[in-house]
């Protein structure tokens, strides 16, 4: 079997940056089995196959795997995907929007610009937040060997990857940050964690609003170049920790530079609460796989 195969790196609008997904369309004929050895022969953070959709509304489904593990739902591989399928005639916008299946539920996406300009913005799923127990907050700093701020205190924060989530003093902090990968494996483990996100705020005028990185060694990726999940993990966080004076409800995250695959993050929260994510994507590889 022969199945159209697309590279796209996304958060980015240069080619070999951001963080790559790789999509594999017209994926019907494929067993969850083969495709989980797809993804770990990929060896990317993620890797997804399009599907005919089950749910009236839906344009197409996706489902979504790291080396290791399928996951409900993801930020860049969502944005990438979308990006792959209407290069590919797979979907079509309705009013410059489409509709993604995934094992979460429905996923709205819109769409701004055209060509290489065009912007993917994805609307987060609903959060769960808890927050961390004291003993797992001091856990928490000692694997990043880092102070982490208390107030608002390290949260877990689910929609659908489960993100444990800390501010550091700074963005200089997080950029210096050198965590124990073998430690927040086992952390992110007991806690049933994707991984942890951490962010920290440049000052006025930076080049960011924020810097953001994401570990998920548990899942066999020490650092996510862009993470989307993460990042709307940490607008949740910024929203219900009274960050959004500092940061405003309109931000940009940068992320990916200390793994050489700088990336940038067009964040909104409205007036709802609602998170929406975007950013821009560039194919890098086309072609087909042999299975």
């Amino acid at each position: 079997m022969s199945l159209r195969f697309k590279q796209v790196d996304v958060f980015t609008d240069k080619p070999f940056a951001g963080n790559p997904v790789a999509v594999v369309l017209d994926a019907d004929g494929l067993d969850g089995e083969t495709m989980q050895r797809i993804a770990n022969w990929t060896n990317l953070s993620e890797t997804t196959f399009v599907l005919k959709p089950t749910q009236a509304g839906a344009d197409y489904r996706v489902r979504i795997f790291t080396p290791r593990s399928e996951l409900p739902f993801a930020g860049h591989p969502t944005l990438g995907t979308a990006h792959a399928v209407l290069d590919a005639g797979v979907a079509t916008p309705r009013d410059g929007r489409l509709v993604q299946e995934c094992n979460v539920g429905l996923v709205n996406l819109s769409l701004s610009g055209s060509g290489p300009d065009r912007v993917v913005t994805l609307e987060l799923p609903p959060a769960t937040v808890r927050e961390l127990a004291p003993a797992d907050v001091d856990d928490l700093a000692s694997v990043l060997d880092a102070p982490v701020g208390r107030a608002p205190s390290p949260r877990i924060i689910d929609v659908g990857p489960r993100w444990i989530v800390t501010r550091l003093h700074d963005a200089a902090a997080v950029a210096g940050l050198r965590p124990d990968m073998a430690r927040m494996a086992a952390l992110s483990t007991r806690l049933e964690a994707t991984g942890v996100t951490v962010f920290g705020l440049y000052p006025p005028g930076g080049p960011a609003a924020i810097e953001v990185r994401a570990f998920a060694p548990a899942d066999g990726v020490n650092e996510d170049p862009v993470c989307g999940s993460g990042n709307g993990c940490v607008a949740v966080f910024a929203r219900d920790g009274g960050l959004l004076e500092a940061l405003g409800h309109r931000y940009v995250a940068s992320q990916g530079g200390q793994v050489g695959r700088a990336g940038r993050v067009q964040v909104e929260i409205d007036g709802h609460g609602i998170v929406r994510l975007g950013g821009q994507c560039v194919t890098c590889v086309e072609g087909t796989l042999a299975t």
